[in-house]
């Protein structure tokens, strides 16, 4: 029985059981489309593969270099420190052992004279602050402040 069905298959049928349809010019075209549409839409599909099974190497790639950031973050975070540390300890040293120490002791007269000044400022500021509470407590009252002032810069 399966002799007879696998001999049916490869008899020659006659040439009238087999016609052909007539295939039009704008079906054949449209075929043609149709192959040449599923053929980009492979290769975009194949792309999308490609990419898909890059994902995960991309991934790994950004993390790694996250993480050597963040080391590198650390160790540039440990140097400043250092540095500020030995800039300390620099200060500190050269405070003790100062070549130019004596000539900073001859020049004292000029600082002192500075410091005087500066101290002399302050206390015309807060004299000046003073001044300028006692007019408006004057001018609370009703005082004519302008005569007073043309009077104190009559004397002057």
């Amino acid at each position: 029985m399966a002799l007879e069905f696998l001999s049916s298959l490869f008899k020659k049928k006659p040439k009238e059981e087999v016609a052909e349809e007539p295939v039009f010019e704008e079906e054949l075209e449209e075929r043609v489309e149709q192959r040449e549409e599923n053929e980009q839409i492979t290769q975009i599909l194949e792309r999308i593969n490609e990419i898909e099974n890059d994902i995960p190497r991309i991934k790994i790639s950004v993390d790694t270099i996250k993480k050597q950031m963040q080391e590198l973050r650390d160790d540039i975070d440990r140097l400043d420190k250092t540095i500020k540390d030995v800039m300390m300890l620099y200060e500190v040293i050269s405070q003790e052992i100062n070549p130019f120490k004596e000539q900073m002791s001859q020049e004292s007269p000029l600082t002192s004279e500075i410091q005087d000044l500066r101290k002399e400022l302050e206390d015309l500021k807060l004299e000046l602050a003073q001044i300028k509470n006692d007019i408006k407590v004057l001018a609370g009252y009703g005082v004519d402040l302008d005569s007073i002032i043309y009077e104190v810069l009559a004397e002057v």
